[in-house]
C-alpha cells in the first residue's frame, strides 16, 4: 500500500512540474530531466515541495519502502515531501556507479567533473546515517581525486554499515592508500563485507576496528604479511579471505583464532613463498599460482583444495608428491597444470579421504612433453583408495606429437582395484597410446564403475552431457583447428577398436564424437 502511495504522490509531483514548464514554455527532454537528478534535491530543501506527507505510516516503514528504490529513484522522491527527503536522508544503500548514477561517457570525455559532482551532491543531502551498503566503482577514464575518495568515504562509512566495496582502476594503485582511520572509533565494527581494489592497505599493530567483519577481500591491494597478519588476527568473526595478486605478499599466516575460517582463496599473489595456517576449521583453499611451501598443521580439517594454473612445470607431480601430508583429510581435490615435463609418479604417501578428483590440463606444444605418459596418472588412482568420481578434461592450445593408440598392443602395469569409483569422464580425449591405456586400465580396475563418458571434442562447460551445436544458443560448435578435427575423427576409431570392447555390460559408456555438422571430414575437405 506504501509503495502505491509512493508511487502515486511521486506522479502527481512529477506532472504538476511538467504542467509548470509547458505554461512556461520550457519543457525539457528526457535526458534533461535525467540530469537534474542534483538540482531536484536541491529545490526540496528550498520550500518547493507538497504538504501531503502521504498515509500516516511509522518512519521505519517509509525508510524500508525507500530502501527497495533504485538510488536515482529514492533521491528524486525526495522532493515530494519533507517525509520523504527524511527518509531518503537515511537511504542505506549507496551505489555509486556510472549505471546507479545515469552517467554515460561522451566521446572525448575525459574527466570525472560530473561524476564527482553528482556523489557530492548526494552525500551532500545524505545524513550518512542508516547507510548499510557503499559500492563506489569509479570508472578507468574519471578522474576523481583522492581527496574526494576519501572525504565520499568519511561521509558514508558511519557506525552501523555493514558492507563496504570500493573498486578502482590501475591509475589508483601508486597513488591511492585506503585511509584506515576512517574505520575507527566504531566505525568499522559492524561492517561484514570489506572488498578493496588498486590500491594500498596498511593496517597497523593494534587494529582492532572489524570485529564483526565475516569477508575480506582484496584484489591487487598493496598490503605486506606482516600488515595483513595485524589485520586478521583481531577479525575472529572471519570466514572468507580472498586475495588477488596483491604481490606484496612473501608470508600469510593466519592464526589459530580464526576459529569461524572456512575459505581462503589466493589467486597470482606472485612473491607468495611460505603460507602457515593454524586456522582449525579451515575446510576450502584455493591456491592459483606457483607451488609454495605450506604448513597446515597436523589438525587441519581442509576437505576441498584447488591448485593450479601455475606457469612452473609439473603441477601434478608436485601435488602427488606433496599434498597428502600437508591435506590428509581431503575430500575434493581440483589440479590445473599448463606444462608436464614429467611422468607422474608412484607414491607411498596416499589420499585417505579422497572422493572426488578433477584434473584439467591445458596443452601447448611448446610448454608440455610430448613424452609425457598419460598412463602415469594411475598413480592419482593407486593413492586415493576412496575415489568416487574422476574427471580428466584436456584442452590442446596447440598441436602436440604423440604416439598413437593403434601403434602396439596395450601395456600392462600392476592393477589394484577401485571398488568405489563410479564415475570417470575424459573431456578432450584423444588417441595418444598412453591416453587409450589408461582408460582401459579403469575400465579393469574400476570394478564398481556406473558410467564412463568419453568426449573426443574438448567442452568447456564442463557437464556430463555431449554438448555440440544442436544445444548451443549461438547454434554453432566450439571453433577447433582443421588437424583437431581430424584427430578427434582418429579417437573416434581408437575407442571403437580398443575401449569398447573391454566396457563391462553393467557400465553406462556415452562416447562424444565430432559434430557431423561442424566438425565433418566433408567440412574439413570442401575448406581445402
Amino acid at each position: 500500500m506504501g509503495m502505491v502511495s509512493l508511487n502515486r504522490l511521486m506522479f502527481k509531483h512529477k506532472e504538476r512540474r511538467r504542467r509548470r514548464r509547458v505554461r512556461n514554455g520550457l519543457i525539457t527532454s528526457v535526458s534533461q530531466e535525467n540530469e537534474s537528478l542534483c538540482q531536484e534535491i536541491d529545490q526540496s530543501q528550498s520550500g518547493e515541495m507538497s504538504r501531503y506527507s502521504g498515509p500516516d505510516l511509522p518512519e521505519d516503514i517509509w525508510c524500508h519502502i525507500h530502501s527497495l528504490l533504485p538510488l536515482r529513484d529514492s533521491a528524486r522522491s525526495a522532493c515530494v515531501s519533507y517525509t520523504f527527503l527524511h527518509s531518503w536522508r537515511r537511504y542505506p544503500k549507496l551505489t555509486f556507479t556510472e549505471e546507479a548514477l545515469g552517467l554515460k561517457q561522451m566521446e572525448g570525455q575525459k574527466t570525472g567533473v560530473d561524476f564527482t559532482n553528482r556523489v557530492d551532491h548526494i552525500l551532500k543531502n545524505h545524513s550518512g546515517t542508516g547507510v548499510k551498503i557503499l559500492k563506489l566503482a569509479v570508472p578507468l577514464y574519471r578522474n576523481v581525486s583522492s581527496c574526494h575518495l576519501t572525504s565520499w568515504l568519511q561521509n558514508a562509512i558511519t557506525p552501523g554499515i555493514e558492507e563496504v566495496n570500493l573498486t578502482l582502476h590501475s591509475k589508483y594503485m601508486e597513488e591511492y592508500n585506503f585511509p584506515c582511520s576512517i574505520l575507527h572509533n566504531g566505525c568499522g565494527n559492524s561492517i561484514l563485507y570489506l572488498r578493496l581494489t588498486y590500491c594500498a592497505f596498511r593496517p597497523t599493530s593494534g587494529s582492532d576496528c572489524l570485529r564483526s567483519l565475516t569477508k575480506l577481500d582484496l584484489y591487487k591491494v598493496s598490503i605486506t604479511g606482516d600488515e595483513l597478519g595485524c589485520l586478521i588476527s583481531n577479525t575472529f568473526a572471519l570466514e572468507k579471505l580472498m586475495l588477488g595478486q596483491c604481490n606484496e605478499l612473501i608470508c600469510l599466516k593466519i592464526p589459530f583464532c580464526l576459529e569461524r575460517l572456512s575459505f581462503v582463496d589466493l589467486t597470482w599473489c606472485r612473491m607468495l613463498q611460505v603460507i602457515e595456517s593454524a586456522a582449525p576449521n579451515l575446510s576450502t583453499f584455493k591456491l592459483i599460482g606457483d607451488p609454495v611451501q605450506m604448513s597446515f598443521g597436523i589438525s587441519s580439517q581442509v576437505k576441498n583444495l584447488i591448485v593450479g594454473f601455475s606457469f612452473k612445470p609439473n603441477i601434478l607431480s608436485y601435488a602427488i608428491t606433496k599434498l597428502p601430508s600437508v591435506f590428509p583429510h581431503l575430500e575434493t581435490l581440483i589440479l590445473s597444470s599448463r606444462s608436464e615435463m614429467i611422468d607422474t609418479p608412484m607414491v607411498a604417501d596416499k589420499f585417505l579421504h579422497l572422493k572426488h578428483l578433477k584434473i584439467f590440463l591445458s596443452i601447448l606444444y611448446d610448454s608440455w612433453s610430448p613424452a609425457y605418459d598419460f598412463l602415469s596418472l594411475v598413480s592419482f588412482l593407486d593413492a586415493s583408495p576412496q575415489l568416487e568420481t574422476f574427471l580428466l578434461s584436456i584442452r590442446h592450445l596447440g598441436d602436440m606429437e604423440h604416439d598413437s593408440g593403434d601403434d602396439a598392443h596395450m601395456r600392462q602395469i600392476p592393477k589394484y582395484k577401485h571398488c568405489r569409483l563410479r564415475k570417470v569422464r575424459i573431456n578432450g580425449f584423444f588417441s595418444a597410446k598412453g591416453m587409450v591405456e589408461l582408460t582401459c586400465h579403469i575400465l579393469e580396475v574400476a570394478t564398481s564403475l556406473e558410467s564412463l563418458t568419453v568426449d573426443t571434442v574438448y567442452n568447456e562447460e564442463e557437464d556430463d552431457k555431449i554438448s555440440r551445436c544442436a544445444v548451443k544458443k549461438s547454434g554453432e560448435c566450439w571453433s577447433i583447428s582443421r588437424d583437431w578435427i581430424l584427430e578427434a575423427h582418429k579417437a573416434v576409431g581408437v575407442i571403437k577398436r580398443y575401449i569398447l570392447e573391454r566396457v563391462p555390460s553393467t557400465v553406462k559408456i556415452n562416447v562424444g564424437e565430432p559434430c557431423r555438422r561442424c566438425h565433418s571430414i566433408d567440412m574439413i575437405a570442401s575448406n581445402i
